[in-house]
């Protein structure tokens, strides 16, 4: 039933997906394949991989118990809180409290965890931002 229950989404997406790439306004000058073509691709490889769970489910799976389910909810409520703490905290600072919480959460000590956030956090920073000079979210101390 939740395979089904998936795909139906799925389908639900893609409709949606494509109907709106569709709203896309064609300009003048444009390509000859327009700027809806890769859109209603990616909509329409939605659609198949949701048709197959419809038509091949799997067994029904064993969900697991309450506690690893909040454990779930936890880590899905620290990734929300992340994204809302990057433009104010910046990624340095962020991403050191999110992996040290998760770190944590996966069984780490609270300062193996801590010395994880902040180690994942700075080599993060180092290989995006120092060697690959790519763009990170600045906080109020500059990193």
């Amino acid at each position: 039933m939740s395979d089904r229950l998936l795909g139906g989404a799925c389908l639900a997406l893609a409709a949606f997906y494509i109907f709106y790439a569709m709203q896309t306004q064609i300009g003048f000058m444009s390509d000859p394949m327009g700027p809806r073509a890769f859109p209603v691709v990616i909509g329409i490889v939605l659609a198949l991989a949701g048709i197959y769970p419809i038509l091949r489910p799997d067994p029904e799976p064993n969900w697991p118990a309450l506690g690893k389910l909040l454990e779930i909810i936890f880590a899905v409520a620290v990734m929300i809180a992340y994204t809302y703490a990057l433009p104010e905290f910046g990624f340095t600072i962020s991403t050191a409290f999110a992996a040290g919480l998760l770190s944590w959460r996966l069984g780490a000590h609270p300062a193996g965890a801590a010395i994880a956030g902040v180690t994942i956090a700075v080599g993060i920073f180092v290989i995006f931002r120092l060697v690959l000079k790519l763009s990170l979210a600045v906080g109020p101390w500059g990193f």
